[in-house]
């Protein structure tokens, strides 16, 4: 390969690597470095306001758009199937390593318990999942599962209405194309982003990291990392046949490195959506798969939700069974395909989990979990949302046919 083109292919990821390295480097020698997260909140901000108009035009235009409404909802019909099983796996690898290296292994004296907020009932916790009372307030990150589900009924609604020959999925496919432009121009400053993002990082939880979890910590980081690993070329190859892995590989650093330094799935929609469509997954497919898939695919936190059960167990002095390992999974895979995409998930996985097991500790339990939360934030979320991609190969298999890769390959 000539200089020119490695430099052409590779040239921004080597800056964004660089962005990476140098940040953790003074963030790790200097404690002032705290001072540069404004930096990288610029790069997740200006992520955050391009993708929320996205996520709805790209999900009700692949909708509108579609010659037929069979074929939208067998997507998403196999979408959901395949972020339940995926979700289910992670969980259950999780469970047997916890079980094997348990994340505690001596005693952990609670002293004092605090106090925590009024839970939502369950009532209350599926309609603020899935709906608003207001139009306005769909359009926030803050409401990314209602805001997919307004998406979802507008598509299908213009489905109704004609479908591809109506002006106004005309106007939406246009509208989606226009958003993708403005994402590559924001990109541009991926690398300065990262620098301030990781400085800030590395100075504000570097102690924390050798501290009290640094056992669970590893274990987690560790995971991860093998899972992503070993898992995602399986998927790919499943979904895509010979050669899919590799090709699947040569892709998947932008949308990890973009979801390990922002720390959230819905900042990396617009990188999935680019390597997608490099890939040759038709666009109605990832336009469906990724924007749902940064809420509702998340085996990066159901693996997390397990691995603060059983630290929560470890440290109360209880035994993680086999009823409970099957509950703690159960829990783990739906809480979090219930999640919303914003850094950290806003504590209500961690919420659901301390209320089902340790409601007589709440207090305690709770701000420990959250914390753990936090602190495998950034490798949870990349597995989430580089798994957005690597998904839409199962999809296009089961949509599209199996040989749907080698077709795009020939082209």
């Amino acid at each position: 390969m000539k200089n020119g083109s490695f430099l052409k292919h590779y040239g921004f990821l080597i800056c964004m690597l660089l962005g990476i390295a140098a940040g953790c480097v003074v963030g790790a020698l200097w404690d002032g470095a705290k001072a540069l997260e404004p930096i990288g909140t610029v790069f997740v901000n200006l992520m955050f306001c391009v993708v929320v108009p996205m996520v709805f035009c790209s999900i009700s235009s692949a909708i509108a758009n579609m010659k037929s409404a069979k074929r939208a909802g067998k997507i998403m019909g196999v979408t959901v199937a395949t972020f339940l099983i995926t979700a289910a796996i992670a969980a259950v690898i999780t469970y047997v390593v916890v079980v094997l290296i348990p994340p505690v292994t001596g005693t952990y004296d609670v002293v004092v318990e605090g106090e925590v907020g009024q839970t939502l009932g369950l009532s209350d916790m599926i309609i603020s999942f899935f709906t608003k009372p207001d139009f306005t307030e769909l359009w926030s990150r803050k409401a990314i599962l209602p805001l997919i589900v307004a998406a979802i009924l507008f598509g299908f609604g213009v489905q109704m209405a004609g479908g591809p020959k109506t002006k106004t999925a005309q106007i939406l496919e246009d509208v989606t194309n226009c958003i993708m432009k403005t994402v590559k121009i924001i990109t541009y400053y991926a690398p300065i982003g990262f620098f301030g993002f990781f400085a800030y990082l590395v100075a504000s939880y570097g102690p924390e990291l050798i501290g009290d979890y640094s056992r669970t910590l590893i274990i987690y980081y560790v995971l991860s990392f093998v899972y992503m690993f070993l898992s995602f070329p399986l998927y790919a190859r499943f979904g895509g046949g010979r050669g899919a892995a590799k090709l699947m590989f040569s892709k998947l650093f932008r949308p990890a490195a973009v979801s390990f330094g922002t720390c959230s799935s819905v900042a990396t929609i617009p990188t999935n959506m680019e390597v997608a469509e490099e890939t040759g997954i038709s666009k109605d497919v990832a336009n469906i798969v990724v924007p749902m898939g940064a809420t509702m695919h998340m085996d990066g936190s159901a693996m997390s939700a397990i691995i603060k059960v059983a630290f929560l167990f470890g440290m109360f002095g209880q035994d993680f069974t086999t009823g409970r390992a099957i509950l703690a999974i159960i829990v783990a895979v739906f809480s979090s395909v219930a999640m919303s995409g914003i850094p950290g998930g806003g504590g209500t996985g961690e919420l659901v989990l301390c209320t089902i097991f340790f409601p007589d500790h709440l207090a305690v339990a709770y701000p420990i979990a959250l914390a753990l939360g936090n602190l495998v934030d950034p490798p949870a979320t990349m597995v989430n949302a580089a798994g957005d991609y690597v998904v839409s190969y199962i999809v296009s298999r089961f949509v599209d046919g199996k040989d749907w890769l080698q077709k795009q390959l020939k082209k």
